[in-house]
């Protein structure tokens, strides 16, 4: 059997250090590196850390009006329809990479798809990849989600190498823009019996959306999340649109809360997304005593505003 090679490289890390990391495995369609932004120099720089992708596959069945799967994958046939690849190379290719690398990785298994999108099928993707993972105890596999379907994931055991992050927004903003959803609430709710379970369960709420009454929407939202459970970590993120996902979007009534130019596409205006977060991080401070929050895709200058050190950053997707 021809085995697939792991590609090194040097990167500058946020921390200011240097690592050799894995770029990519074999031919990269499996296995390789996010690693389109780098360590920030201007204020308007947008941080996000280097990650590893597990592309098992793309595509979404949900419809939310601005995921950016409808710009990226705008030019396939398929669109955002769900496509599994071949199980048996994405094993080859993850098996290697166990194998031989010692630096703990994770890798995530949702950034151009749902992780829990395969769930329903007869080769659900959490019974094909955690046992996998579980056979070795350097690094997880993430799964990012905006589904409820844990069904399978209940039945895992062990799972300590699976992480599994739920994406949430504010149930009037759901219920507008994130189509064929299921419901914030029946996301918490699974989020807490995985908890219960013994899972790592993160969050993420994003995108968070200046709504009328947002103040009252979003912190309602956190207060909901902590009275069910208490998540490892929480990132936070503001609508923004790349232009190619703006081009492909049916739905457009998002795009009036867009009034900023940024090199990550539109975004909310500064002062508003500073608002936004910093009633956030102050409602998980003073009423749940909870400060494991990060940003996601925000710049240089917001985190420095807000106080928060972006060197030493743990968001969504690393440790």
């Amino acid at each position: 059997m021809s085995y697939p090679k792991i590609a090194l490289k040097e990167y500058s890390l946020l921390d200011g250090s240097k690592a050799l990391l894995a770029h990519h495995v074999g031919d990269g369609s499996i296995i390789k590196r996010f690693d389109k932004t780098p360590p920030p120099s201007k204020s308007t720089d947008v941080i996000c850390p280097h990650f590893l992708e597990l592309k098992w596959a793309y595509g979404c069945p949900f419809d939310c009006s601005w995921c950016y799967l409808k710009g990226t994958l705008r030019l396939l046939p398929t669109k955002t329809k769900p496509v599994v690849k071949d199980y048996k190379k994405t094993e080859l290719h993850v098996r290697e990479f166990l194998s031989r690398v010692d630096t703990p990785e994770i890798f995530n298994t949702g950034e151009i798809a749902d992780s829990l999108m395969r769930e329903g099928s007869i080769e659900p993707f959490s019974k094909f990849i955690i046992p996998i993972f579980e056979e070795q105890e350097r690094h997880k596999v993430l799964f990012v989600t905006k589904s409820d379907n844990i069904a399978n994931l209940l039945e895992i055991s062990p799972h300590d190498q699976a992480i599994i992050s739920f994406s949430l927004n504010a149930a009037e903003v759901a219920e507008r823009w994130e189509k064929r959803t299921p419901s914030v609430a029946s996301r918490i709710e699974a989020g807490r019996k995985l908890s219960n379970a013994g899972y790592e369960v993160r969050i993420r709420i994003d995108p968070m959306v200046p709504v009328p009454d947002w103040v009252k929407h979003y912190t309602s939202l956190v207060d909901q999340i902590f009275a069910n459970f208490i998540p490892e970590r929480i990132t936070l993120g503001s609508l923004r649109g790349l232009q190619s996902t703006i081009n492909e979007s049916k739905d457009k009534t998002w795009l009036e809360y867009l009034k900023e130019n940024s090199n990550w596409g539109k975004k909310i205006e500064y002062s508003i997304r500073y608002q936004i977060y910093q009633v956030i991080v102050e409602r998980l401070n003073a009423k749940w005593k909870y400060t494991d929050v990060a940003l996601c895709r925000e710049t240089k200058a917001m985190w420095e505003k807000l106080g928060m050190n972006y060197e030493s950053i743990k968001c969504n997707c690393v440790w």
